[in-house]
């Protein structure tokens, strides 16, 4: 008989120090702690949080890379029935003064570590006007963002109108964990337990509000079930900590006692060293991105992490193929899922064949529906047909944040919710992802899907990754554009790319033009590549050479 024991996101944490103990828990970059530690310094930052005048269904948001000091505000936040704002790093100052205003943030944690060239301090500084002039930091009165409170930094520096590290401690001093436990046997599983931002690569990142059940739940039926996490595993995340992709492996492994390891800045190299020297068991790099990058370097050798026994990754079907190729020792798992749909649905299992890795995500976790819809008609349409992806369950979040324009268009009467996608469902109830619904071309009134000819362009040798979008045509409306990286010692050109295709999809899938980009140079949100911002590119590219 499958069951799920379900708990709120901070008593996940306690379940585990009591279960685990001084067992390893976080492993972030040189930084560890063990079940017991986290729990201690969670609770530490929960006593502080009140003593901030954070209250049951505040908003908290936290803005730093990997950090251990992320995870104690997460937590600590979780106790006190808080709703953490998970915010990405990324987010420069137009976006984050957006975010702070629409979340209602009453408080803002930052960092001083200096993450992909991003000074934090600076960034607040330039969309929060007033910040450094403000004479009281504990009760900051900002016009662009009245709501917010408080903005503390958790580093070394003490930057002005900001609470310290040492001011913020001591604020807890006169909370006890009694008030903490108080506060915390009141939190119900269906309460609000984080509000994470869609990534935003065509509009505004709009807030999706998600439970505690639809974290938890998920986690641990996907995360620790489908993984068949034992306190002897240990999980390499590299993916930001602002990101689904690492939030449920995270609580999957405190689910199940295993260790959850990632690093503050993902670098190839810094990637392979922890693998290896925390002797990881499971992979989960998730994006070929990352995963890529690790094979193409010179100290990758597959020899000296013989622990690992399965890894994640979702691409294209030829992609995975190649890194089933690259890494033949090992199993491999598909996954899909969004964010609106608490952050996965469906995972494919280890005992799965070769070829289901690749072509499908798996079925849908138990207590989740997933329905394949006709893009025209919206029915339901029959096995194996393409269609747009709707999903139903506990899983589901709680509508987007102060939008009730896009819930209409989302929801349907029954609660089911449009994903957007593009997917299809096998026989045995197994989804394929297909793509973006607006992720289609249409060349010459011919629809035409852009996975289908990334997927073929990854087959050539010399490509590493590859990104088809719609550019302009004066004849068709649109044609195929790809962008390209080429793996390491390899070459290509862009007619012998545009003649591989050539002959193997339909004439009008061909790509007109390739170009060619490197690793550092992909437009990225959290973890995807902004196709918008490619498109952008081509046009100032088109530009530049016709003056």
């Amino acid at each position: 008989m499958i069951w799920c024991e379900v708990t709120t996101l901070g008593d996940l944490l306690v379940r585990g120090a009591e279960k685990y103990g001084d067992s390893e828990a976080v492993v972030v970059q040189d930084e560890r702690r063990s079940f017991e530690g986290l729990l201690a310094s969670a609770m530490q930052a929960a006593r502080s949080l009140l003593g901030l005048g954070v209250t049951r269904g505040d908003a908290v948001g936290i803005l730093m890379p990997n950090c251990i000091e992320f995870l104690e505000v997460m937590f600590g936040a979780a106790l006190i029935g808080a709703r953490v704002v998970p915010i990405n790093a990324r987010f420069k100052d137009r976006e984050l003064a957006y975010l702070v205003e629409n979340a209602d943030l009453r408080l803002l944690f930052t960092s001083d570590i200096i993450d992909q060239h991003t000074d934090y301090v600076e960034i607040l500084g330039n969309c929060l006007p007033g910040l450094a002039d403000a004479s009281d930091p504990i009760s900051l009165d900002l016009q662009v963002a009245p709501k917010l409170k408080s903005v503390v930094m958790l580093g070394e520096s003490s930057p002005s109108g900001m609470v310290d590290r040492a001011m913020f401690r001591q604020l807890g001093a006169d909370r006890s964990e009694s008030d903490v436990h108080q506060i915390r046997s009141r939190i119900a599983i269906r309460d609000v337990a984080m509000m994470m931002y869609t990534s935003g690569t065509t509009a505004d990142p709009k807030g999706c509000p998600t439970t505690h059940e639809a974290l938890v739940r998920t986690a641990v039926t996907g995360s620790r079930s489908c993984f068949e996490l034992t306190t002897e595993d240990r999980m390499w995340d590299p993916l930001p900590l602002f990101h689904m992709s690492a939030i449920l492996p995270l609580l999957g492994c405190l689910d199940a006692g295993a260790a959850y390891i990632t690093l503050t800045h993902v670098e190839p190299g810094a990637c392979i060293r922890q693998l290896r020297d925390e002797s990881c068991t499971f992979s989960f790099p998730a994006f070929p991105t990352v995963t890529n990058a690790m094979l193409d370097h010179p100290d990758w050798d597959a020899s000296k992490v013989p622990l690992i026994r399965a890894w994640l990754n979702v691409s294209s079907p030829d992609g995975l193929r190649e890194l089933h190729k690259s890494l033949p020792n090992s199993r491999h798992l598909n996954a899909y899922g969004c964010t609106e749909i608490g952050g996965v649905a469906c995972f494919t299992r280890p005992e799965d064949p070769p070829e289901t890795w690749a072509t499908t995500s798996g079925r849908p976790f138990d207590g989740i529906e997933i329905e394949i819809r006709d893009l025209e008609t919206g029915l339901p349409v029959g096995s194996g047909e393409r269609g747009s992806i709707w999903s139903r369950g506990y899983n589901l979040f709680e509508g987007y944040y102060k939008d009730e324009e896009k819930n209409a268009e989302s929801f349907d009467s029954e609660g089911w919710f449009c994903t957007g996608d593009i997917g299809a469902k096998d026989p045995e109830g197994r989804i394929s992802y297909l793509g973006r619904v607006k992720d289609m071309l249409k060349v010459g009134g011919e629809n035409v899907a852009s996975v289908e000819i990334e997927s073929l362009l990854q087959t050539h040798p010399a490509v590493s990754i590859a990104q088809v979008i719609a550019v302009p045509d004066a004849k068709y409306v649109e044609v195929p554009a790809a962008y390209v990286e080429l793996r390491p010692d390899f070459d290509a050109t862009e007619e012998e790319l545009i003649d591989y295709c050539d002959g193997k999809i339909a004439r009008f899938k061909v790509p007109r033009y390739v170009r060619f980009i490197s690793a550092s140079e992909w437009p990225m949100s959290a973890t995807k590549i902004q196709k918008f911002r490619l498109q952008d590119r081509f046009q100032e590219e088109q530009g530049a050479s016709s003056t």
